[in-house]
Parts: structure tokens; sequence; C-alpha cells
């Protein structure tokens, strides 16, 4: 079990997390995230460096556990109606926040101070629940629909292999055409 999943809500670590995440990211927008280091973190929320050590081990595994925290959606996707419209809205706005270059920053950070892999599969459930979220009410419409596992295949992972890979001309247009291929492989 890593660190990040052994902390329990509420209570003395609850606190340490919620101030020393704060910390970051008001030191990001003052100084860069170039300029931090574990004892500008500490002091800023008020905790000793080695509070932040024994918690995150070392800057990038603590930059990794607040990138997995910023990638963390905020609402429940869109309901557009149709299995159709409610995943390209998703998709959408998943290319859009994760194209971005604060997402792409996020996504490095979540992965380069992972060592245990944790990290990269807590993102993914991100995707998977809002997915699923997504299939729920198409399955409540009636509507037939591929399962997450294939969605998270076939839109998904190709998705963020061009984000961080290939980014250039990445635009709604090709999650578009992901989506058609998946929903409709029979009309090309």
């Amino acid at each position: 079990m890593s660190r990040k999943t052994m902390v329990r809500p509420g209570g003395r670590s609850a606190r340490v997390q919620a101030s020393v995440h704060a910390a970051v990211r008001e030191l990001e927008a003052e100084v860069g995230r170039e300029a931090l280091t574990v004892p500008l973190v500490a002091a800023r929320a008020g905790v000793t460096p080695s509070t932040i050590y024994r918690r995150w081990g070392d800057l990038q595994e603590l930059m990794s556990d607040v990138a997995v925290e910023r990638l963390r959606p905020e609402t429940a996707p869109e309901d557009k109606g149709s299995l159709r419209s409610d995943l390209e809205a998703w998709a959408e706005q998943f290319l859009e926040e994760m194209a971005a270059p604060t997402g792409r920053a996020y996504i490095r950070d979540a992965l380069l101070g992972d060592p245990d892999g944790s990290n990269a599969g807590q993102c993914s459930a991100y995707a998977a629940e809002q997915i699923e979220v997504i299939l729920s009410r198409a399955a409540d419409r009636k509507e037939d629909a591929p399962d997450a596992e294939t969605i998270l295949d076939r839109v998904v992972a190709p998705t963020m292999y061009r984000i961080l890979f290939r980014p250039e001309g990445l635009d709604t247009t090709y999650v578009h055409h992901l989506l058609a291929g998946l929903l409709a492989p029979n009309d090309h």
C-alpha cells in the first residue's frame, strides 16, 4: 500500500495534506514550480520538512500527489440526452483539460513521482468513473453501449498518447473520429 492510500479522511493527517497541497498551489502561482523546495512548501504549510519527507518521500512524490488531486473531475459528466452526445461532450472536455499546458504538466507530475503506479491508476479510475456515469445513463435510456474498458482502450488511451507524445493538430475532430469508430464501426 502506498503512503497516499493510507490517508484517512479527517483529523491531523487530512489537515496536513490540505495545508501542504494548498502551499504547493500558492507557491506554484507565486514563484513558479522550478523554485519549489520541500523547506519552502513546509514553511508555507506550517509543517516541518521532515513531515513532508515522511509523508511523501520527496518533492517529486509530493508534486505527483498534488497533480492527481488536481486531475480529479469536479463535476459529473453533462447529460446531453444520448450516449453519443454524452461521450462527445465528455471527450471534448477531457481533451481540452488534459491537452492544455497545465493539464499536461499535471499528467507528467502525476507519473514522475509515482514509483508504484498508484497515481496513474487513480487518474485512470477518474476517467473510468466518469465513463460509468455516462454508461449508466445510456442503460437507463435502453441504448446499446460498449463497456467502459472498451471506451478507455479505444478513446481515452489514444487521446492520452496523442496529448503526451503527438499533440500537434490534436483537436475535437480527433476524439469525434475515435467515437465514431467505436459507436458505429459498420458505418465507415
